[in-house]
């Protein structure tokens, strides 16, 4: 008897259940339009993993493993043209004679199947060093030469090499804060081909970069900000964007802050190293100013114009020529302006060695028009 009456109490709850999504049904779809078919629907969709809400369906497993696939497939492709860059230094010790230490410095990226690679010029700045780089597949390679360009913290190293991967140039300009940025290097010199992932947190970035025991510090404009976890061991390694293009070269992070990394735009790069391929060497347009810009804020509490002001002008440069003097504030270049976000430096690089170009000048509030033919940088050796 007991077992009947569970039986028909367990038969009615079923017989509920199914009147309730009958309802539900026709209030979803009205009565009018309901139909078997309509119910088998409702059914699947009660109890579908992918429920909707909102319209979107729930898939949040494959949006996590979408998200990892854009990181792992940039990975992938990037990381054979990514170095690591050795120094070999020399020691005499007066008890045990000579020694020699090999330490893992930076990154670079081969920019040219034939063995061009790009890294920082303080990477590769000490003169008495030998140096070497070494590929994810454990390849080593001496370096044959190498080309600095201070001004821009850019170095491009020769090696003897055939086939490389070569990598490929993204659009610094089109940046937009808030893509994903994604860096790989050799972390604190020790751990090739370490990735990190981030965003690009800002553009146009204007940062003085401390430098080591005995070095000036040097001020790096508009650069890249990044949350990407960047290290000393990345300064030269490759910041890369979601397609693998690369839309900067790593260069600094700020001590006493998590997650603020700068990186030099790529499109900066580019200019330096077309005219390597042509010339053989870096040849960068030259006037022969110190300088430091002024920004919007300065300008406004200063009342002066926006501009680079001149600190110091090079003996016999091109600007001394031309009559620039110090103090002087360039204020437009070929009828550009110039701000925080466009320097002098990031305007010159569009002219070539030779080029005559027209500078706009405020002196002690009035405004001078010179023209100033480009030399090339003295020496890049």
């Amino acid at each position: 008897m007991k077992s009947n009456i569970s039986k028909f109490l367990f038969g009615t709850f079923y017989f509920f259940i199914f009147l309730l999504i009958v309802l539900v049904s026709i209030l979803l779809y009205g009565s009018s339009k309901f139909s078997f078919a309509d119910l088998s629907n409702s059914i699947k969709n009660l109890f579908s993993v992918e429920r909707i809400l909102d319209g979107k369906p729930l898939m949040l497993t494959k949006e996590v493993v979408q998200e990892e696939s854009v990181v792992t497939n940039v990975v992938e492709e990037v990381s054979p043209s990514v170095v690591s860059i050795i120094i070999k230094t020399y020691d005499f010790d007066i008890f045990d004679g000579p020694s020699s230490k090999e330490s893992g410095i930076g990154t670079g990226f081969v920019v040219d199947s034939s063995g061009l690679i790009i890294t920082n010029s303080h990477v590769v700045g000490d003169p008495e060093g030998e140096y070497s780089v070494v590929t994810k597949d454990g390849e080593t390679y001496d370096v044959d030469k190498i080309h600095l360009d201070e001004a821009t913290d850019i170095a491009i190293l020769e090696i003897t090499a055939r086939n490389l991967p070569a990598v490929k140039f993204g659009d610094s300009d089109s940046l937009k804060v808030g893509q994903k940025a994604i860096a790989i290097g050799n972390a604190l010199g020790q751990f090739q081909n370490t990735v990190t992932v981030g965003v690009v947190s800002g553009i146009s970035r204007q940062i003085v970069a401390t430098g080591g025991a005995g070095q000036p510090s040097k001020i790096y404009e508009s650069v890249i900000q990044t949350d990407a976890a960047l290290n000393p061991g990345n300064s030269g390694g490759p910041l890369l964007d979601s397609f693998g293009q690369v839309i900067g070269v790593n260069v600094a992070t700020t001590t006493g802050a998590e997650n603020i990394s700068f990186a030099i735009p790529i499109n900066s790069v580019k200019p330096i190293l077309e005219v390597f391929l042509r010339e053989g060497k870096i040849v960068r347009p030259y006037m022969g100013v110190y300088y430091s810009m002024i920004s919007k804020e300065i300008s406004r509490i200063r009342d002066l114009p926006e501009g680079a002001f001149v600190s110091r002008v090079v003996a016999d440069s091109p600007a001394m020529q031309a009559g620039i003097k110090r103090g002087d504030i360039l204020v437009e270049v070929e009828g550009q302006p110039l701000s925080s976000e466009r320097s002098l430096i990031s305007a010159l690089s569009k002219f070539k060695v030779g080029d005559t170009i027209k500078i706009k000048i405020d002196r002690n509030g009035s405004e001078v028009i010179l023209s100033v033919t480009l030399g090339e940088v003295p020496s890049e050796e």
